[in-house]
């Protein structure tokens, strides 16, 4: 018996609305948290974050990604497809249980060498979600490669809604970080106990832990995931070195100021990675389904119109935006903000590509990449860290993720021949149609600019960047009428299949 998967315009709806969640209720928190907490204690959680984000990809051993293409490539068969996910939940258990205890034992030490004693404690409770959070990135690779992101919806949503409403009661209360990290744990110890049972039924039979169960899959999860562990490990250090750096060479209250605008900047990728959550595992080999490589190239080129909206608001108006949001208390996020436009970018279509590339089972031709971008961004780091602040951050994660986008490119025009001059050509007009915008509002103004103008500004950017891409027919009327079809289509609840 096989599975039925959603389609791929339902699954792009599912995974953008699965994000969307995600983005108001962290927002949400993330706002609270930066108010009520200040750039001192608000470096203290982040910096936390930042740690236990070193050990979190690692601590997978490449099992999510790695069980999730044995999935994609079970051509929906319903006993291999539980078998499968019955080995990597069982793999799971002992690796995040032994990271999280080796985290929650540390916890002491690291917070001495950071001489942050408050750091302790929400290292000690991190520990405890991220065993939790561990299950919900197996859940998310498992539900993306059975089509079924759907259902990831309902897991996402209960974690969200729990974390933003526990978190911040407790810290309106008095609980600082430690409070706040502490309504993070339950909450996703409730949603990793929920999307058991869900991933259970969506899979259509018992899944199983004990011994003896699964199909015998340890083997090729663990073979195939030990590419993937390196690769997590290095993207684990992109991410979070910039926040340990800045803490270790600058103040944990200038990774406070730092983190701020980079949690901005990576929720404007959720649009492209929701596209690249429902293409990518149409990338997956199997003896009846060739890589469709006309999806892809149709996704890169929709992710790039996509993100080029952003480009404009960060470079124009990104004081403004740091002062409605976070307070004049973070006026020095405001350069990091406009020098992570060209990240918020690429954030969207990353996964995408990276995704790709390890659905094809190519995995480990993205070990070098992988590392070769952390060791640009490390070295950018120390060299102007100390020059001229926590830009030199953003200086480097722009740069390095530039670099590990364009050699995953270059991967899959190798392996699959995808074409390049046609996303070059989309790239320079997304450009030409993101300066138009900024121009428009550097007209309106720049520096302490009122709400009304912003608001303003909200509804024109949009229309004279659409504008500009229809006069340099990056798009076409047809095509316009056609996303909005898709668009309402993609909408969870309209009943298109």
């Amino acid at each position: 018996m096989t599975e039925t998967r959603d389609t791929i315009s339902r699954n792009a709806g599912f995974a953008f609305a699965s994000k969307a969640v995600g983005a108001v209720f962290t927002a949400a928190l993330t706002l609270v948290l930066v108010r009520v907490l200040g750039p001192s204690k608000y470096g203290v959680f982040t910096l936390a974050m930042s740690i236990g984000g070193l050990v979190f990809l690692p601590g997978d051993l490449g099992i999510a990604q790695a069980a999730a293409r044995f999935v994609a490539e079970s051509g929906g068969n319903r006993s291999v497809v539980s078998a499968v996910i019955s080995d990597a939940v069982r793999a799971k258990l002992v690796a995040a249980g032994l990271i999280s205890l080796a985290l929650a034992a540390l916890a002491g030490p690291i917070a001495n060498a950071y001489d942050a004693p408050g750091l302790e404690w929400p290292l000690r409770i991190l520990a405890v979600s991220l065993f939790a959070e561990s299950f919900l990135l197996l859940y998310n690779a498992l539900l993306q490669a059975m089509g079924r992101i759907s259902v990831y919806l309902r897991i996402v949503t209960l974690e969200s809604v729990s974390e933003a409403s526990l978190s911040i009661s407790i810290v309106l209360l008095g609980g600082g970080a430690a409070g706040a990290m502490a309504g993070r744990a339950a909450a996703y110890i409730f949603a990793a106990t929920y999307g058991f049972v869900l991933i259970g039924r969506t899979a259509g039979k018992r899944i199983s832990v004990g011994r003896g169960a699964g199909g015998g899959n340890l083997k090729r999860i663990f073979g195939y995931g030990s590419a993937l562990l390196v690769i997590d490990g290095a993207i684990t250090l992109f991410y979070q070195l910039d926040a340990i750096l800045i803490g270790a060479i600058v103040s944990v209250t200038a990774v406070g100021h730092f983190e701020a605008a980079g949690q901005l900047a990576g929720f404007l990728g959720y649009g492209g990675q929701s596209i690249g959550a429902a293409v990518a595992p149409r990338m997956a080999r199997s003896e009846d389904d060739p890589p469709d490589i006309p999806l892809f190239e149709r996704g890169v080129r929709i992710v790039m119109l996509v993100q080029g909206l952003f480009i404009a608001p960060l470079v124009v108006w990104a004081e403004p935006i740091v002062n409605l949001l976070f307070g004049s208390e973070y006026a020095e996020s405001a350069q990091v903000l406009r020098a992570l436009a060209p990240f918020a970018f690429l954030v969207g279509l990353s996964p995408m590509v990276a995704l790709s590339v390890n659905y094809l089972g190519e995995a480990r031709r993205r070990i070098v990449v992988a590392i070769a971008a952390v060791a640009i961004n490390v070295t950018i780091d120390l060299v102007l860290l100390t020059k001229i602040g926590i830009v030199a951050a953003a200086i480097g994660t722009d740069v390095a993720y530039t670099f590990y986008v364009a050699m995953h490119f270059w991967i899959l025009r190798r392996m699959v021949q995808i074409e390049v001059r046609p996303v070059l050509s989309t790239l320079l007009r997304v450009l030409a149609a993101a300066a138009a915008a900024a121009a428009m509002l550097f007209a309106l103004g720049t520096g302490d600019v009122p709400l009304s103008i912003l608001l303003l500004g909200a509804v024109l950017g949009p229309a004279v960047y659409a504008g500009a891409l229809l006069a340099l027919r990056a798009v076409d009327v047809d095509e316009l009428r056609w996303g909005w079809r898709r668009v309402r289509a993609a909408l969870p609840g309209s009943g298109a299949r």
